[in-house]
């Protein structure tokens, strides 16, 4: 199986790699949009700033490859951002795969921003999470998050309901780190290969 990691300058891509051999996958990472067009499965991985990193995905064409892909296709935590309408980060427009938009987490006196570490995943449902279940935890590190909205396929409740996931045709999205969350991540990355 050719699974494509898309690389793109954000940090974070070689946990990712490694949760991928671990379960018997060996990725080819690569920004070539022959090699991306060309992959049975996608992933787009991030950790970093949503402007920059959009202004880096079109100056190298990668904004519209990504959107014409018809293989499935994973974006993870900075990743599902970006294929959100639009973000409060840097108030930028995204790929617009989801017509959801991302927004900063409110002040709060109680919980610390940005939201790191564990937290239960609720209403999950699609093949992602087949034979995971329902609150299961997982594994987070952000200050923005998606809306709910009809492409919502699980919740996480951290100062406010959240999308933990997001899938449309064969575009899925998570926004916690399966690479970093324990059996439930590696599931949920066995579940997308399997798709």
């Amino acid at each position: 199986m050719n699974v494509v990691v898309i690389r793109y300058g954000a940090g974070n891509i070689q946990s990712v790699l490694f949760a991928l051999r671990r379960i018997g996958i060996n990725p080819v990472l690569s920004s070539e949009p022959e090699v991306i067009s060309k992959a049975d499965k996608v992933i787009f991985p991030g950790v970093g700033e949503a402007s920059s990193t959009m202004k880096e995905l079109k100056s190298s064409g990668l904004d519209t490859v990504i959107k014409e892909l018809k293989q499935p296709f994973l974006g993870i935590c900075l990743g599902l951002q970006l294929m959100c309408k639009h973000s409060e980060e840097g108030d930028v427009d995204c790929l617009g795969i989801f017509n959801l938009k991302v927004k900063k987490f409110a002040p709060s006196s109680v919980y610390k921003v940005p939201h790191v570490g564990w937290n239960n995943i609720e209403q999950s449902e699609g093949p992602l999470f087949k034979g995971i279940p329902e609150n299961s935890y997982v594994y987070y590190v952000h200050s923005f998050h998606a809306e709910i909205g009809k492409e919502t396929c699980a919740k996480t409740n951290y100062i406010n309901p959240f999308s933990a996931s997001l899938s449309k045709d064969n575009f899925y999205a998570v926004q916690f780190h399966p690479e970093k969350s324990g059996t439930t991540g590696e599931t949920t990355l066995q579940n997308f290969i399997s798709l």
